[in-house]
C-alpha cells in the first residue's frame, strides 16, 4: 500500500514549519544581540557579557536545529517505507513435463505410487488411467484423481505431492548477454530472466520485450515495456511460466 499523500503533505508542511520557526528564532536573536550590544555599548563589561551569553546560545540552537531536522526526515523516511511487497501474491506452482510426484492414496497402499510426468503432459495411475497433469497445481489434480476413484473407492483421500521440480525452463533470446534456455526452480519474474541471461546488450531496447507463450487457444505474444516495469514499483511483478520465451528486441 503506498502512503497517504495527505500523510505526506502534512508532513512537508510540518517539516517547512519547524525550518522556519527556528529561523525567525535564530533571526529574532539575532536582532535582540545586535540591540544588546549597542544597549551596551556604554559599558564595556556589560558588552562582553552580551557576547558571552550569544556566543553559548548558538551552539545549542544549531544542535537543536539539526536533530528536529534530522526527525522529521527520519519519519518521513518511514512513512514512505513502500509495503506494497507485503501484498504480493506468488502463483501456485503448476506442473509440468519431468516433475516428479507422489500420489498417496490412504489405506491403499496398492494405488499408492511415485510417478514422472510424461513430455506429453500426462500421466498414468492405475484404476484412473491416463489423466492430463501438465498445467494444473497439485491441488486440482489431486481433486480429478479423488472424483475419478470414487467410483471404485468409497471416500477416497487422496494426496499429491511434489517430490521434484524438473519442468520450469524459459528461453531467453535475443539482445542479451547469454541467450539460452535456462532452468529454474522457482518462480521468477521477467527481469529476473534478463538478469540471468546477463542483462541487455548495448543493441537492446528495454522497450520492446516480447514473452511468448504457449497457452490452449495457441501462443500468444505478450508486449512488456522494461523500462515502465522498473519505474513502477507499485505494479505486482510479471511472472513467467514454465516454457515461456523471453525475445529481447
Amino acid at each position: 500500500m503506498e502512503p497517504d499523500n495527505q500523510d505526506e503533505t502534512t508532513l512537508a508542511i510540518d517539516h517547512t514549519c519547524a525550518i522556519r520557526m527556528i529561523a525567525n528564532s535564530l533571526l529574532e536573536i539575532d536582532k535582540g544581540n545586535v540591540r544588546a550590544k549597542r544597549n551596551c555599548g556604554r559599558s564595556m563589561k556589560h558588552s562582553e557579557v552580551g557576547v558571552g551569553r550569544t556566543t553559548q546560545w548558538k551552539p545549542a540552537l544549531t544542535t537543536i536545529f539539526i536533530l528536529t531536522s534530522m526527525t522529521l526526515i527520519a519519519k518521513a523516511a518511514d512513512t514512505l517505507k513502500p509495503t506494497y511487497a507485503a501484498n504480493r501474491s506468488v502463483p501456485e506452482y503448476r506442473l509440468g513435463p519431468e516433475d516428479v510426484i507422489e500420489v498417496f492414496v490412504w489405506k491403499q497402499p496398492e494405488l499408492t505410487t511415485t510417478v514422472v510426468i510424461r513430455p506429453d503432459g500426462r500421466i498414468s495411475l492405475p484404476l484412473t488411467n491416463e489423466l492430463e497433469a501438465s498445467g494444473k497445481t497439485a491441488l486440482q489434480l489431486q481433486k480429478e484423481i479423488t472424483e475419478k476413484l470414487r467410483e471404485y473407492i468409497a471416500q477416497p483421500i487422496v494426496n499429491v505431492i511434489v517430490k521434484q521440480v524438473n519442468s520450469l525452463k524459459i528461453s531467453i533470446l535475443g539482445e542479451v548477454r547469454k541467450p539460452d534456455v535456462y532452468k529454474i526452480k522457482n518462480q521468477v519474474t521477467v527481469l529476473d530472466a534478463i538478469a540471468m541471461a546477463g542483462g541487455f546488450t548495448d543493441l537492446a531496447r528495454p522497450n520492446r520485450v516480447i514473452v511468448i507463450r504457449n497457452a490452449s487457444s495457441g501462443p500468444q505474444r505478450i508486449k512488456i515495456n522494461i523500462k515502465q516495469v522498473v519505474a513502477d514499483d507499485g505494479k505486482a511483478p510479471f511472472y513467467l511460466q514454465p516454457l515461456d520465451t523471453v525475445y529481447v528486441e
